[in-house]
């Protein structure tokens, strides 16, 4: 079953990431503050990223490994800047 790691970008400015098997309606439900805490006290004011994968386990993987990203790489990828996301990667710590 397919599963999706995405990121919302919430109304204070904040990253939040999440994974799901049924993106739309947790996406719906982030809306509607009815996603998790973080989004019910900060909601979300757009989705700007999403991954497919083909199993919730590497879906959860991804997005363990994007939370532990420093802030200027989640926006490159959020980008799409491929050049950024390798020279960061090369970089201690990010």
């Amino acid at each position: 079953m397919p599963a999706w790691v995405y990121i919302l970008r919430l109304q204070s400015g904040g990253l939040y990431v999440g994974s799901t098997v049924d993106l739309k309606r947790r996406i719906q439900d982030h809306f509607r503050g009815q996603g998790c805490r973080t989004t019910r006290l900060d909601r979300p004011s757009e989705l700007v990223c999403q991954e497919r994968y083909d199993t919730i386990e590497q879906a959860e993987r991804r997005e363990y490994q994007i939370k532990h990203w420093k802030r200027a790489k989640k926006e490159a990828l959020i980008r799409r800047d491929m050049r950024a996301l390798r020279t960061l990667a090369k970089r201690r710590g990010t």
